[in-house]
């Protein structure tokens, strides 16, 4: 009776041979390999980011502009400046302000900045646009008027000098931006609507061209690095030329 129910039992018996566990075993491991992998991938392309983000980062700072010394302004009579026509000014008899000056050095002393004027020539010989124009860094003035978006600079480079217009390790830089046109002697205004002048719109209203006690902004946005802002108001009474602290 007993050999006959350990038979039954024997009979009900199942398991797996060892080729199946094998195959259970390779399995798993593909799978925990491919999510390894995964996990993996995901951390080397977040690190990948972080570092390009650092690195970028990096650049933008070491490709910034620095205000080295003083503002300069040098202001020009009235009766000396014209409509761009050439005719005379309407309603304006103050003096003005028609150009201003300032050096400027590479922070950190990091990457190149690239300073190709957008005007070449001078106050007395007149300035004209650079041929071919290659400009990349803007400089914009702004007040509580009138927004220039892309004025009329000029750029020399004082001291040390590679003889390109990239501002490198030890180069000082000094621009001169002019708010008035000057075309070989005579001071005109732009026509009207250009935002590179004060314009033909601004001669009916004196108080919107750069005067006694006015306050403006210049912008200086290299293609690389940080805004340079400089904000500076003129004195109660202008002279020839001003130091604007």
């Amino acid at each position: 009776m007993l050999r006959r129910l350990m038979r039954t039992i024997q009979k009900g018996e199942g398991g797996i041979t060892g080729l199946e566990t094998a195959i259970i075993l390779i399995a798993f491991v593909v799978v925990a390999a491919v999510f390894a992998y995964t996990v993996l991938s995901a951390g080397l392309f977040s690190t990948q980011k972080s570092q390009e983000a650092v690195y970028s980062g990096l650049e933008e700072t070491r490709s910034t502009l620095e205000l080295r010394g003083g503002v300069t302004a040098y202001k020009t009579a009235n009766a000396d400046v014209h409509n761009s026509d050439g005719s005379a000014l309407d309603n304006t008899t103050c003096d003005i302000v028609t150009r201003i000056q300032f050096i400027v050095t590479n922070t950190l002393k990091g990457e190149p900045i690239d300073l190709h004027p957008s005007y070449t020539g001078d106050a007395t010989n007149g300035i004209t646009p650079s041929a071919p124009d290659e400009h990349t860094t803007i400089i914009s003035l702004h007040d509580q008027n009138v927004h220039l978006t892309d004025c009329a600079w000029t750029v020399d480079f004082l001291g040390s000098d590679t003889g390109d217009y990239l501002l490198e390790q030890n180069e000082k830089a000094q621009i001169t931006v002019f708010v008035v046109n000057n075309d070989g002697g005579t001071w005109k205004l732009g026509p009207s609507g250009s935002t590179t002048f004060y314009s033909d719109d601004e001669d009916t209203n004196p108080t919107k061209l750069i005067d006694t006690d006015h306050t403006f902004t210049i912008e200086v946005k290299p293609a690389a690095g940080a805004v340079l802002t400089i904000e500076r108001t003129t004195p109660s009474y202008l002279d020839e030329v001003m130091d604007l602290h």
